[in-house]
């Protein structure tokens, strides 16, 4: 079956994305950006209007509802007044009001285009709502406002290098670089240009920034957790295992270090030292699909078929549309002997073959249909099956023999002959009873022929 543990690692690792860390990341520069870079201003504003004052005093308090009522009264007055409008945009974004946070944000950079921070305030505020081509756009025209605030460009250019990190990873590197020649680099920084490197095919330089990193953060579970990704992609676990291990030492409730020892635990076969990890995990966390999933793997792996089902019964009750779901269900019910129930949720599973993430998982669920199938005595079903499994896998050595005794099963003599030929061709002596039972078959099948 796929494995689930990247799943899980990229639902975990929400900062390592370039839409999510700008989310959980950049949040601190949107209080920032708004709040104190507006209240400056509001001040600065012609005094004959006592509102303003009341304004910034609201704001300066943090008190947003005050503030945006206040700042709505002022807007309607001075429609054109671009701090005001910014200022009115900041407080709703502060309350949780996205879409009229936008609409003020828009107004102030159609009454003051050169103001930088609207700009930024918008282009992360269109960030976090998934609009990444109208985000970057707008963070780019603050990266370029003549004479900005080096500090806020450096945040814009971060921002983008963010959006950028998945489909432009040059570009991003491109827009980190920009930001380092306005301010200092951070940690923040050094992670990111290691995630970079690694996006544009450089290991060497990914694995020199996270070590960078860990040298001045020992034990930092962002850039172990960057690092030992980097480690298991380059088959080096030996390395991996005792970052791991020191980083959990420091941070034992870290799910996506845990994780990763599970994971790597899970490589070299031995699930009986991940299963108590990801048992914990998932005490901790019993309603995250990632980890139930991770956990009721790991419960196959282990043969605790038992334990697993509920874990995946549950997953497929809350996720009825995807397939591979189950199809992990199904295997485990075959697993413990209940082929029967196991065939229903197979045929469910393939009946859309689009909705699988890989033609590959289509073609190893087929397979499952067909043995289980098999185990029913249900041959027509065994070679429905293997014929949908052919058109995106190859045969094994086991899908022959299915196929051989399907055909059998249906007096198809011919086919059924050729085929256990075909299988001991295949076998060389590793399947020695089912090569036993060719071998005879095909002996009483020269006599019917």
């Amino acid at each position: 079956m796929q494995s689930i543990i990247p799943h899980y690692r990229a639902h975990r690792w929400q900062r390592f994305l370039p839409l999510m860390a700008l989310a959980a990341g950049l949040c601190p520069i949107l209080a920032h950006a708004q709040l104190p870079a507006g209240t400056r201003d509001v001040t600065e504003a012609p005094q004959q209007d006592p509102l303003r004052a009341q304004a910034a005093d609201a704001l300066s308090r943090q008190d947003y509802a005050t503030a945006a009522k206040l700042l709505s009264t002022l807007a309607e007055k001075n429609p054109k007044d671009a701090q005001v409008l910014y200022n009115l945009g900041s407080a709703q974004d502060a309350l949780n009001q996205p879409t009229e946070a936008e609409a003020s944000y828009r107004k102030a950079i159609d009454a003051g285009p050169n103001l930088l921070e609207p700009h930024l305030a918008l282009g992360l505020l269109l960030a976090r709502s998934g609009k990444a081509q109208q985000a970057h756009a707008e963070l780019a025209a603050a990266a370029a406002i003549p004479n900005g605030d080096a500090a806020l460009r450096g945040r814009a250019y971060r921002a983008m290098a963010r959006l950028d990190q998945a489909s432009n990873p040059s570009g991003a590197s491109e827009e980190l670089l920009a930001a380092l020649k306005l301010t200092p680099e951070t940690p923040e920084d050094t992670l990111l240009a290691g995630e970079l490197a690694e996006a544009n095919g450089d290991p060497v330089g990914a694995e020199t920034a996270f070590r960078r990193l860990l040298a001045s953060n020992p034990n930092d579970p962002d850039a172990t957790a960057a690092l030992v990704h980097l480690l298991i992609a380059q088959k080096k676990p030996d390395q991996a295992e005792p970052l791991l291990i020191s980083a959990l030492a420091k941070n034992p409730d870290d799910p996506t270090l845990t994780a990763q020892l599970a994971s790597l635990y899970e490589m070299e076969n031995k699930p009986d030292k991940a299963v108590p990890l990801v048992e914990t995990l998932h005490a901790a966390h019993p309603q995250d699909p990632a980890i139930s999933r991770l956990l009721a793997r790991l419960y196959v792996r282990n043969s605790q078929y038992e334990k697993a089902l509920p874990l995946y019964v549950a997953l497929s009750a809350a996720s009825p549309n995807d397939p591979t779901l189950l199809d992990d269900q199904a295997d485990t019910l075959i697993r413990m002997h209940r082929a029967a129930d196991a065939e229903p949720l197979l045929k469910r599973a393939i009946a859309d073959p689009k909705a699988f993430p890989t033609p590959e998982t289509y073609g190893v669920a087929a397979s499952h249909l067909a043995f289980a199938a098999a185990n029913n005595n249900d041959p027509a079903t065994v070679l429905q099956a293997l014929e949908l499994r052919a058109k995106v896998l190859p045969p094994s050595t086991s899908t022959l023999f299915l196929a051989a005794t399907a055909h059998d099963k249906l007096h198809q003599v011919k086919e059924a002959s050729d085929l256990y030929k075909q299988f001991l061709a295949a076998a060389k002596g590793q399947f020695p009873d089912e090569e036993w039972e060719a071998k005879h078959r095909l002996a009483a099948l020269e006599h019917m022929r």
